[in-house]
Protein backbone atom coordinates (compact mmCIF):
# COMPACT_ATOMS: atom_id res chain seq x y z
CA UNK A 1 0.00 0.00 0.00
CA UNK A 2 0.98 3.22 -0.51
CA UNK A 3 -0.06 5.99 1.82
CA UNK A 4 -0.21 9.72 1.52
CA UNK A 5 2.00 10.44 4.70
CA UNK A 6 4.33 8.25 6.63
CA UNK A 7 5.51 9.75 9.55
CA UNK A 8 8.29 8.88 11.67
CA UNK A 9 7.87 9.53 15.44
CA UNK A 10 4.74 8.51 17.42
CA UNK A 11 5.26 12.05 19.55
CA UNK A 12 3.26 14.99 19.72
CA UNK A 13 4.66 16.39 16.55
CA UNK A 14 4.38 13.28 14.66
CA UNK A 15 0.97 12.36 15.79
CA UNK A 16 -0.32 16.05 15.12
CA UNK A 17 0.78 15.90 11.56
CA UNK A 18 -0.99 12.58 11.60
CA UNK A 19 -4.44 13.45 13.30
CA UNK A 20 -4.10 17.00 10.05
CA UNK A 21 -3.64 14.18 7.55
CA UNK A 22 -6.16 12.46 8.18
CA UNK A 23 -8.51 15.94 9.00
CA UNK A 24 -7.62 16.70 4.91
CA UNK A 25 -9.00 13.24 4.08
CA UNK A 26 -5.40 11.78 3.77
CA UNK A 27 -4.00 8.18 4.49
CA UNK A 28 -1.68 8.28 7.55
CA UNK A 29 0.54 6.05 8.68
CA UNK A 30 2.93 6.49 12.24
CA UNK A 31 6.31 4.57 12.60
CA UNK A 32 7.27 4.52 15.60
CA UNK A 33 8.59 2.79 19.07
CA UNK A 34 6.28 2.47 21.66
CA UNK A 35 5.00 6.48 22.22
CA UNK A 36 4.02 5.69 25.54
CA UNK A 37 7.39 4.88 26.51
CA UNK A 38 8.74 8.40 25.63
CA UNK A 39 10.26 10.48 28.35
CA UNK A 40 7.53 13.08 27.68
CA UNK A 41 5.43 10.38 29.46
CA UNK A 42 7.03 10.54 32.65
CA UNK A 43 6.68 14.47 33.10
CA UNK A 44 4.25 14.95 36.09
CA UNK A 45 2.55 17.83 34.78
CA UNK A 46 2.63 19.92 31.65
CA UNK A 47 2.97 23.25 33.09
CA UNK A 48 3.83 24.83 29.39
CA UNK A 49 1.16 23.80 27.35
CA UNK A 50 -1.88 26.10 26.66
CA UNK A 51 -5.17 24.89 28.14
CA UNK A 52 -4.42 21.99 29.16
CA UNK A 53 -2.79 23.07 32.66
CA UNK A 54 -1.87 20.03 34.89
CA UNK A 55 -2.48 17.38 32.34
CA UNK A 56 0.56 14.73 32.72
CA UNK A 57 2.60 14.04 29.79
CA UNK A 58 1.27 10.58 29.39
CA UNK A 59 -2.53 11.55 29.83
CA UNK A 60 -1.79 14.15 26.73
CA UNK A 61 -0.14 11.17 24.55
CA UNK A 62 -2.91 8.98 25.29
CA UNK A 63 -5.13 11.67 24.02
CA UNK A 64 -3.28 11.99 20.60
CA UNK A 65 -3.12 8.44 20.05
CA UNK A 66 -6.89 7.99 20.51
CA UNK A 67 -7.60 10.76 18.74
CA UNK A 68 -5.25 9.40 15.65
CA UNK A 69 -6.99 6.19 15.44
CA UNK A 70 -10.31 6.97 15.96
CA UNK A 71 -9.38 9.07 12.77
CA UNK A 72 -8.31 6.08 11.00
CA UNK A 73 -4.16 7.00 11.60
CA UNK A 74 -2.60 3.80 11.22
CA UNK A 75 0.49 2.75 13.53
CA UNK A 76 3.44 0.48 12.46
CA UNK A 77 5.50 -0.41 15.85
CA UNK A 78 9.22 -0.23 14.99
CA UNK A 79 12.56 1.59 14.47
CA UNK A 80 13.04 3.49 11.08
CA UNK A 81 15.98 3.35 9.44
CA UNK A 82 16.34 5.29 7.02
CA UNK A 83 14.12 7.83 4.09
CA UNK A 84 14.56 7.78 0.73
CA UNK A 85 13.23 10.08 -1.91
CA UNK A 86 12.51 8.14 -4.81
CA UNK A 87 10.87 10.31 -7.47
CA UNK A 88 7.21 11.05 -7.08
CA UNK A 89 7.57 8.52 -3.51
CA UNK A 90 9.26 8.64 -0.44
CA UNK A 91 10.54 5.23 0.78
CA UNK A 92 11.00 4.49 4.54
CA UNK A 93 12.87 1.02 6.01
CA UNK A 94 11.40 -0.01 9.01
CA UNK A 95 13.70 -3.06 9.67
CA UNK A 96 13.22 -5.80 6.78
CA UNK A 97 10.13 -3.75 5.92
CA UNK A 98 10.22 -0.94 3.27
CA UNK A 99 7.14 1.13 3.39
CA UNK A 100 5.81 3.67 0.44
CA UNK A 101 4.14 7.40 0.78
CA UNK A 102 3.82 9.81 -1.32
CA UNK A 103 5.84 12.47 1.14
CA UNK A 104 7.14 11.90 4.74
CA UNK A 105 7.54 13.91 7.85
CA UNK A 106 10.32 13.28 10.40
CA UNK A 107 9.80 13.73 13.63
CA UNK A 108 11.64 11.52 15.54
CA UNK A 109 12.73 13.93 18.44
CA UNK A 110 16.46 14.37 19.25
CA UNK A 111 18.64 11.31 19.52
CA UNK A 112 20.39 11.56 22.92
CA UNK A 113 23.43 9.20 21.64
CA UNK A 114 26.80 10.88 20.06
CA UNK A 115 28.26 8.75 17.11
CA UNK A 116 30.54 5.85 18.13
CA UNK A 117 34.60 6.56 17.12
CA UNK A 118 34.67 4.66 13.74
CA UNK A 119 31.16 4.21 13.48
CA UNK A 120 30.38 6.74 10.12
CA UNK A 121 33.95 5.43 9.12
CA UNK A 122 32.68 1.46 9.03
CA UNK A 123 28.85 2.05 8.64
CA UNK A 124 27.83 -0.86 5.93
CA UNK A 125 31.36 -2.40 6.38
CA UNK A 126 30.76 -4.37 9.46
CA UNK A 127 28.43 -1.81 11.33
CA UNK A 128 24.87 -2.10 11.18
CA UNK A 129 21.67 -0.55 12.70
CA UNK A 130 19.37 -3.81 12.42
CA UNK A 131 19.92 -7.65 12.87
CA UNK A 132 17.04 -9.07 11.16
CA UNK A 133 17.82 -6.61 7.63
CA UNK A 134 21.93 -7.68 7.96
CA UNK A 135 22.30 -10.36 10.70
CA UNK A 136 22.25 -13.12 8.05
CA UNK A 137 25.70 -11.32 6.68
CA UNK A 138 27.06 -13.27 9.94
CA UNK A 139 26.10 -16.54 10.19
CA UNK A 140 28.72 -18.10 12.04
CA UNK A 141 30.99 -14.87 12.94
CA UNK A 142 31.37 -12.82 15.76
CA UNK A 143 29.54 -9.94 16.61
CA UNK A 144 29.01 -7.32 19.07
CA UNK A 145 25.75 -5.36 19.76
CA UNK A 146 25.02 -2.34 22.18
CA UNK A 147 22.42 0.25 22.32
CA UNK A 148 18.68 0.89 24.24
CA UNK A 149 16.31 0.09 21.58
CA UNK A 150 12.87 -1.15 22.65
CA UNK A 151 13.38 -5.03 20.79
CA UNK A 152 17.29 -4.89 21.96
CA UNK A 153 17.31 -8.50 23.34
CA UNK A 154 14.79 -9.62 20.74
CA UNK A 155 17.40 -8.86 17.87
CA UNK A 156 20.58 -10.34 20.09
CA UNK A 157 18.32 -13.51 20.23
CA UNK A 158 18.00 -13.53 16.23
CA UNK A 159 21.85 -13.12 15.62
CA UNK A 160 22.13 -15.91 18.49
CA UNK A 161 19.92 -18.14 16.50
CA UNK A 162 21.12 -17.66 13.28
CA UNK A 163 24.27 -18.46 14.56
CA UNK A 164 26.41 -15.39 15.44
CA UNK A 165 29.08 -15.14 18.48
CA UNK A 166 27.28 -12.42 19.51
CA UNK A 167 28.92 -10.24 22.62
CA UNK A 168 26.67 -7.25 24.35
CA UNK A 169 28.44 -4.32 25.28
CA UNK A 170 27.90 -0.86 26.82
CA UNK A 171 27.43 2.46 24.33
CA UNK A 172 28.86 4.46 26.21
CA UNK A 173 32.78 4.75 25.69
CA UNK A 174 32.57 2.21 22.99
CA UNK A 175 35.26 3.02 20.02
CA UNK A 176 34.53 0.71 16.95
CA UNK A 177 38.30 -0.73 15.49
CA UNK A 178 39.13 -1.21 11.75
CA UNK A 179 40.12 0.44 8.44
CA UNK A 180 38.28 -0.66 5.28
CA UNK A 181 36.01 -3.46 7.72
CA UNK A 182 35.43 -3.71 11.29
CA UNK A 183 38.02 -5.83 13.49
CA UNK A 184 36.88 -5.44 16.56
CA UNK A 185 35.55 -2.77 19.41
CA UNK A 186 37.21 -1.07 22.70
CA UNK A 187 35.51 -0.06 25.52
CA UNK A 188 35.79 2.76 28.37
CA UNK A 189 38.28 0.99 29.77
CA UNK A 190 40.33 0.00 26.96
CA UNK A 191 39.70 -3.49 26.65
CA UNK A 192 39.16 -5.16 22.91
CA UNK A 193 36.74 -7.26 21.79
CA UNK A 194 37.59 -8.99 18.14
CA UNK A 195 34.70 -9.01 16.22
CA UNK A 196 33.80 -8.76 12.29
CA UNK A 197 30.35 -6.86 12.83
CA UNK A 198 28.76 -4.32 15.42
CA UNK A 199 25.13 -3.78 15.83
CA UNK A 200 23.96 -0.36 16.69
CA UNK A 201 20.63 -1.14 18.48
CA UNK A 202 19.56 2.41 19.23
CA UNK A 203 16.09 3.21 20.27
CA UNK A 204 16.45 6.37 17.53
CA UNK A 205 18.75 7.38 14.83
CA UNK A 206 20.28 10.39 14.28
CA UNK A 207 18.76 12.33 11.68
CA UNK A 208 21.73 12.35 10.08
CA UNK A 209 22.25 8.76 9.20
CA UNK A 210 18.03 8.29 9.00
CA UNK A 211 18.67 10.36 5.74
CA UNK A 212 21.48 10.47 4.20
CA UNK A 213 22.29 13.68 1.92
CA UNK A 214 20.05 15.93 4.39
CA UNK A 215 21.20 19.19 5.31
CA UNK A 216 21.56 19.59 9.47
CA UNK A 217 22.76 22.38 11.30
CA UNK A 218 24.35 22.13 14.93
CA UNK A 219 22.82 18.34 14.84
CA UNK A 220 19.40 19.31 14.10
CA UNK A 221 17.36 18.98 11.11
CA UNK A 222 17.63 22.07 8.74
CA UNK A 223 13.87 23.20 7.71
CA UNK A 224 12.39 26.19 5.36
CA UNK A 225 9.74 28.28 6.84
CA UNK A 226 7.24 25.47 5.45
CA UNK A 227 8.99 22.74 6.97
CA UNK A 228 10.21 20.98 4.01
CA UNK A 229 13.87 19.79 4.47
CA UNK A 230 16.80 19.93 1.51
CA UNK A 231 15.43 16.45 0.52
CA UNK A 232 12.28 16.19 -2.12
CA UNK A 233 9.04 14.99 -0.13
CA UNK A 234 10.33 15.46 3.27
CA UNK A 235 9.59 17.52 5.88
CA UNK A 236 9.99 17.47 9.68
CA UNK A 237 8.78 18.45 13.21
CA UNK A 238 9.08 18.96 16.55
CA UNK A 239 12.41 18.70 18.58
CA UNK A 240 14.54 17.42 15.56
CA UNK A 241 14.72 20.86 13.99
CA UNK A 242 15.91 22.39 16.53
CA UNK A 243 15.43 24.57 19.48
CA UNK A 244 13.13 25.79 21.46
CA UNK A 245 12.71 21.79 22.34
CA UNK A 246 8.72 22.62 23.79
CA UNK A 247 5.56 20.88 23.27
CA UNK A 248 3.57 23.72 22.04
CA UNK A 249 6.41 24.34 19.06
CA UNK A 250 6.01 20.59 18.39
CA UNK A 251 2.87 20.15 18.05
CA UNK A 252 2.39 23.91 15.91
CA UNK A 253 5.28 22.22 13.32
CA UNK A 254 3.48 18.83 12.96
CA UNK A 255 0.49 20.53 11.53
CA UNK A 256 2.21 22.69 9.71
CA UNK A 257 4.67 20.06 8.22
CA UNK A 258 1.23 18.12 6.98
CA UNK A 259 -0.11 21.08 5.97
CA UNK A 260 2.45 21.75 3.68
CA UNK A 261 3.32 18.36 2.18
CA UNK A 262 -0.46 17.88 1.32
CA UNK A 263 -0.78 21.51 -0.51
CA UNK A 264 2.87 20.31 -2.44
CA UNK A 265 0.85 16.75 -3.32
CA UNK A 266 -1.75 19.19 -5.64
Amino acid sequence: MRYDLIIVGGGPAGLTAAIHARARDKSALVISNDPLASPLCRAPAMANYPGLPGVTGKELVERLLAQARDLGVELKRGRALSVMPMGESVMVSVGSDVVEGRAAVLAPGVSRAAPLKGEAELLGRGVSYCATCDGMFYRGRSVVCAGDAPNFDEEVEFLRSIGCDVAVRRLAGLSILGEDAVTGVRDAKGEETPCQGVFLLRATIAPAQLAPGMETEGGYIKVDGRMATSLPGVYAAGDCTGQPLQLAKAVGQGQLAAHFAIEAMG
